[in-house]
């Protein structure tokens, strides 16, 4: 096998890589904003999982918008994030996959 077949392939699988981590953040925001909007019991467990994982994947934008409505400010401010993981990953994964 080539050194540049093997290149190619390595750089395809990380770019698959990073593109399903991506997604699973892009996911894990989308959850915590579903959960939200549909009044899911905040101490339950997996709705206490998500929402810690969406803070921590939230690019600091937990309070960007500041709307009366709670659930508007969740949908807004989480959604902002969600595309922006969304943009970043498929850069990313561009980026990989050219140099690859």
């Amino acid at each position: 096998m080539a050194v540049g077949t093997t290149v190619r392939r390595g750089a395809g699988l990380l770019a698959s890589l990073v593109r399903l981590v991506g997604m699973l953040i892009v996911a894990v925001l989308v959850i915590h904003i579903v959960l939200t909007l549909l009044d899911a019991n905040p101490a339950n467990g997996f709705t206490i999982f998500i929402r810690d994982l969406a803070e921590y994947f939230n690019l600091g934008l937990g309070n960007l918008f500041l709307p009366a409505e709670p659930k508007l400010a969740v949908t807004l401010n989480y959604g902002t994030a969600a595309i922006i993981w969304g943009i970043i990953t498929a850069v990313v994964t561009r980026l990989i996959r050219r140099i690859g």
